[in-house]
């Protein structure tokens, strides 16, 4: 038997797509998820050894990331003028970062803890 109210959205959901999904008729939304899935697919891509940051050395992961996208090892700076990582430019680290592509093609980074 089917619902009589629609599923409701994801609070995260930006106001327009919230607002404008549910209106959009059947052909549109298996177009629209199509196209979700190809642009996921997308971002959980491998980032290409030459994107990524002279001093990031690519790792082998068990398991993937949700984002997808190349764990690598790097050191750092930690951004304290008075630290020798920014006066002698020994760097702190290696630690473990995950690179990634967002939706809209920007290639980012963030810490991976390794506790």
């Amino acid at each position: 038997m089917a619902s009589e109210e629609p599923p409701a959205a994801p609070g995260s959901l930006p106001k327009y797509l919230r607002k404008g999904l549910p209106k959009q008729d059947r052909e549109s939304l298996l177009v629209t998820r199509e196209y979700i899935d190809e642009l996921l697919e997308w971002t959980q891509q491998p980032i290409d050894n030459g994107e990524l940051p002279d001093a990031a050395d690519p790792v082998d992961e068990d398991g993937s990331s949700p984002k997808g996208g190349t764990v690598v090892m790097e050191k750092v700076t930690c951004g304290d003028e008075t630290c020798k990582c920014m006066k002698k430019g020994e760097k702190h680290g290696p630690y473990k970062y995950l690179y990634y592509r967002k939706a809209d093609g920007t290639l980012t980074s963030e810490y991976i803890d390794n506790r």
